[in-house]
């Protein structure tokens, strides 16, 4: 397999897994929210809640300092040694780059990010994580 064909597809995987990410962060406050009204108690799991306010808490960090997504930056080094653009048409990066990127002004990241991080500290005071109780089944 040719070298660019390799990079290529790194980038696409790196692209896969900076979308996860995301859908993680906004999906995983969606879940928290609607499955503490539902009574879903593995939304309060300890090892869930903090990683999904790690995950923001880096996010908002990276943003106030100014920094790149190292995901955005790994992703546009690997596309460049195969050969393309930073962002060119592959079938996967056409439709992914559509929901991750957009062109607005810095501040306008920054107050999203810390907007969105904020919802995240205000789910963690209203509904509370908890440690696993043994013998205790999660309800789904």
């Amino acid at each position: 397999m040719p070298a660019e064909t390799i990079y290529r597809l790194l980038a696409d995987a790196v692209l896969i897994l900076h979308f996860a990410i995301v859908a993680f962060l906004v999906g995983g406050l969606v879940m928290i929210m609607i499955g503490n009204l539902l009574g879903w108690s593995w939304v309060n799991r300890l090892w869930f809640r903090t990683g999904h306010l790690a995950a923001i808490g880096i996010v908002v960090l990276q943003s106030w300092a100014g920094i790149d997504c190292p995901f955005t930056t790994l992703e546009a080094w690997l596309r460049y040694k195969a050969g393309m653009p930073a962002y060119g048409e592959t079938f996967i990066e056409h439709w992914l780059a559509a929901w991750l990127f957009y062109e607005a002004p810095w501040w306008t990241f920054v107050t999203a990010y810390s907007a969105f991080g904020l919802l995240v500290a205000i789910a963690w005071w209203r509904f509370p994580p908890r440690r696993a109780t043994p013998g205790r089944k999660d309800t789904v």
